[in-house]
């Protein structure tokens, strides 16, 4: 009896031991964290363009939008050149908003349900001028 009592107890510590050490490497696992990206309205030397034009992001990501040089700039997402090619969409990615001096921020966050594919991207005052860029979801 005392035998299969000290086996179970050590049986037990085993038991408890695998469960800690475990449950520790869930804990102190680097979760996926969401990255930030800058894209400059507006290149360094004055053109009227997107830097970088293109980015591949994945969902829950943000693109800080930074007004650079030849403002005014805004950020408007084309309805009908993303996936879903829908205008709600379009809508809740875009920034109207005129940013007038350089320097000024906005930001847009991918939203963690948005479908992979192409979202094509311009530059209210500047879109004639070929100020159009695109951001790639990963899927």
């Amino acid at each position: 009896m005392k035998m299969i009592a000290s086996s179970l107890r050590r049986f037990g510590i085993a038991l408890l031991t695998t469960f800690f050490v475990v449950s520790s490497l869930v804990v102190f696992a680097p979760s996926a964290s969401a990255e930030t990206y800058t894209v400059k309205l507006g290149s360094d030397k004055g053109m009227l363009v997107f830097q970088p034009k293109q980015l591949t992001v994945k969902p829950g990501d943000t693109i800080e939008w930074l007004n650079n040089k030849v403002p005014p700039h805004n950020v408007v997402f084309d309805p009908a050149k993303n996936p879903a090619k829908s205008k709600e969409v379009a809508k809740d990615l875009s920034h109207k908003k005129l940013l007038m001096s350089p320097g000024q921020k906005t930001t847009t966050t991918i939203p963690t349900d948005a479908a992979p594919g192409d979202y094509t991207f311009y530059c209210e005052p500047h879109r004639g001028a070929g100020m159009v860029g695109k951001v790639t979801v990963e899927g």
